[in-house]
């Protein structure tokens, strides 16, 4: 392709409390050199910290970038008024705590283009800085982690059943509604699947890549996990016919150690196999995960049963339950 025929973008990202990451995230869009025209419009929410004021800035020193009001700091609110006020056909979604790798934008657009995808995205390339958030990360890159969707470790190119972040056709987004604002986590997972069902495709291709900085901390992790597997389960309910069966992986696991811990208080001790064989997975995944330090090999051995657990559990209240519109991650507040 030619420079000129490189159609013009609207980047969007959604901001909440991302003080530490705004101005990362921002400079990867900014400094893609895409051949074509592009806006990047920042949806800022009622953050606690300094981040709104970081975005002002960040506003006034370049034209490119403009701000808008996402009071309820809900990021299918934010993404939807982001949506309707883009002047562009093209829409490529960042997160604040992401960044995207130097040509993504440029071969993203091609990509799209050339498969005639409604939808594209890549890989999430989760990476940390702290031993615990390397190990997390780490946890993110596995199959035995958070599963074995495309966009987490890789494979080809092809048909994909959701993907991270998104590469958009306007056309697509305004055909389905935008995203659904009652769902406050995997809405990027119930899109995909409302633009496949009008006919959409969904492509997913590795040569694009998106670095994703995860929580780096015990808590918020908890919080994340948590509040994402509600979402799941939620999701699930709704669409259980198109629900992969590896979301129900953490579920099963949970609710066989919680039997095995209830057969124990009856005092057999065959009650501790499900417990003790989890574990005994978890470390060896931890002593042969590779490239970590031993640092970074403990806090798998806490990070994996924390993300198991916590999206287990959940899964179970949204599954049985539901979600509601206070179930939101707070892991970034």
């Amino acid at each position: 392709m030619s420079p000129k025929s490189y159609p013009a973008v609207s980047v969007l990202m959604p901001v909440l409390n991302e003080e530490a990451h705004l101005l990362a995230a921002v400079n990867s869009v900014l400094s893609q050199g895409y051949p074509g025209a592009f806006e990047l419009l920042l949806a800022l929410g009622p953050s606690r910290d300094a981040t709104n004021e970081l975005a002002v800035k960040i506003a006034k020193a370049d034209k490119r970038v403009r701000l808008l009001d996402n009071p309820r700091g809900l990021t299918t609110v934010g993404l939807n008024e982001a949506i309707r006020l883009a002047k562009h056909e093209y829409i490529i979604r960042v997160d604040a705590h992401s960044e995207p790798d130097e040509n993504y934008m440029t071969r993203g657009i091609e990509i799209l283009l050339e498969t005639g995808a409604d939808l594209l995205g890549g890989i999430m390339a989760a990476k940390g800085k702290s031993s615990f958030q390397k190990a997390v990360a780490w946890a993110y890159t596995s199959r035995f982690g958070v599963g074995g969707a495309a966009y987490h470790v890789g494979g080809a190119a092809g048909e994909a059943e959701s993907a991270y972040l998104g590469i958009f056709k306007k056309s697509a987004l305004a055909r389905v509604g935008g995203y659904n604002e009652e769902i406050i986590r995997g809405e990027d997972w119930d899109l995909a699947q409302r633009i496949k069902q009008t006919g959409g495709l969904v492509w997913f291709s590795p040569e694009l890549q998106v670095t994703y900085w995860p929580r780096g901390r015990f808590n918020r992790l908890v919080k994340q996990f948590y509040s994402t597997g509600v979402w799941r389960g939620e999701l699930t309910r709704r669409n259980f016919a198109n629900a992969s069966k590896r979301y129900f992986a953490p579920p099963l696991a949970l609710a066989a150690i919680l039997v095995g811990l209830i057969v124990l208080c009856t005092g057999h001790v065959l009650g501790l196999l499900p417990a003790a064989l989890y574990l005994l997975g978890v470390a060896g995944l931890a002593i042969t995960a590779p490239q970590l330090s031993l640092k970074a090999r403990i806090g798998v051995l806490v990070a994996l049963p924390t993300m198991h657990l916590s999206w287990g559990y959940g899964f179970w209240v949204g599954l049985i339950r539901g979600a509601n519109m206070r179930t939101v991650d707070r892991s970034r507040v």
